[in-house]
């Protein structure tokens, strides 16, 4: 009978404590959460490609007249469109600018005497008191005194366009990666003396698979990355030539003004190109999918913030998006963040993002 009366309450023990275990499960704080709603659209199927960032501009600086270099500025300073780069010595070109100057005056004073004779002939002319010869003279005399002005004038203003080239701006803003020569160093006219790359205006170039060409519309811009970074690039040049023995074609994709800092010259990068036609599909975002060895899952998230597993196959992927296949619906909240810890059943509270 003692044998009986202690099985009795031994399971009347144990019920307790299952009891008392279910109603602290319940009573557990739901667990934080970030949701994304599953979303029906169009992906399109995409390839990691290689890609080098070029300057659109990457210039050699030439010397604009000969001379000596009086200054020329330093290897890796940064410039805005229209600094000074590189100052040559202008006193040579002065002395002929006042030379000729000096000429024109002569020759002004010369034309205007021939000017007064020429008139004061032609009036004595009038009245028969003067040679016919002597008139033609003189008129000859005017005309090559005006032909030899026009020729000082024209000389001057060749003078003054090289004092402007011996100063030599910057034709846009960047950096001077290259010096070529030193101060005190005579120089000939078109002879390189820096290079300079402009960092602004930047852009990808790749070579893609000529079977993808197809899928490229150069409206549809392509997300371009590196470790550290990645933004939208728009398309800027197609160009369907493909080489024979790659048998790829180049395409070229500009990086915006604003993420210019965030990319250097000659880095490789990362272009997300698209492979195949667009597709309708249901997608997550990629935070959504739980990997585990022998399967793949999402937590949703239902109307009274309960949390249910859900098995997914994965398809194909877009930037942070994904295709998957599953009892999904469109508008279904996924948990993004948090997930990972959930149980089936446990209730979640869902955080702003």
């Amino acid at each position: 009978m003692n044998i009986v009366k202690m099985k009795y309450a031994l399971l009347f023990s144990s019920a307790l404590l299952v009891n008392n275990f279910a109603l602290a499960q319940d009573e557990r704080p739901a667990s934080p959460v970030k949701v994304e709603p599953v979303k029906q659209t169009k992906l399109s199927p995409s390839a990691n490609l290689l890609g080098t960032v070029y300057s659109q501009s990457n210039v050699a600086i030439t010397a604009g007249v000969n001379g000596q270099l009086e200054w020329i500025i330093e290897p890796g300073s940064f410039v805005e469109q229209g600094d000074t780069l590189v100052k040559m010595d202008t006193l040579p070109l002065k002395l002929m600018q006042l030379e000729k100057q000096a000429q024109i005056k002569r020759e002004s004073i010369n034309l205007n005497y021939l000017k007064r004779e020429l008139k004061r002939l032609q009036t004595l002319k009038a009245q028969n008191n003067t040679a016919e010869f002597q008139l033609d003279q003189t008129q000859s005399k005017y005309e090559l005194s005006q032909a030899d002005l026009e020729i000082a004038e024209l000389k001057l203003k060749q003078i003054n366009d090289q004092l402007k080239r011996a100063h030599i701006q910057a034709p846009f803003a960047g950096v001077v990666t290259e010096r070529l020569e030193r101060e005190g160093t005579d120089v000939n006219r078109s002879q390189v003396l820096l290079r300079m790359l402009d960092t602004e205006n930047l852009q990808v170039r790749l070579f893609v698979p000529i079977r993808y060409l197809a899928f490229i519309k150069k409206d549809k811009p392509l997300n371009v990355f590196n470790e550290h970074y990645n933004t939208l690039a728009k398309i800027i040049a197609i160009i369907p030539a493909a080489d024979p023995r790659s048998q790829t074609f180049e395409l070229r994709v500009s990086l915006n003004a604003e993420s210019v800092d965030n990319w250097t010259a000659g880095e490789l990068v990362k272009v997300e190109v698209p492979v195949q036609a667009d597709i309708e599909t249901l997608a997550i975002h990629r935070d959504a999918l739980i990997l585990r060895s022998r399967e793949t899952y999402v937590m949703i998230i239902d109307k009274d913030n309960v949390a249910h597993k859900m098995p997914v196959a994965v398809g194909n992927g877009q930037g942070e998006w994904v295709s998957v296949d599953g009892e999904l619906n469109p508008g279904d909240n996924v948990a993004t963040r948090g997930a990972e810890r959930l149980q089936d059943g446990q209730k979640v509270s869902i955080q702003k993002s």
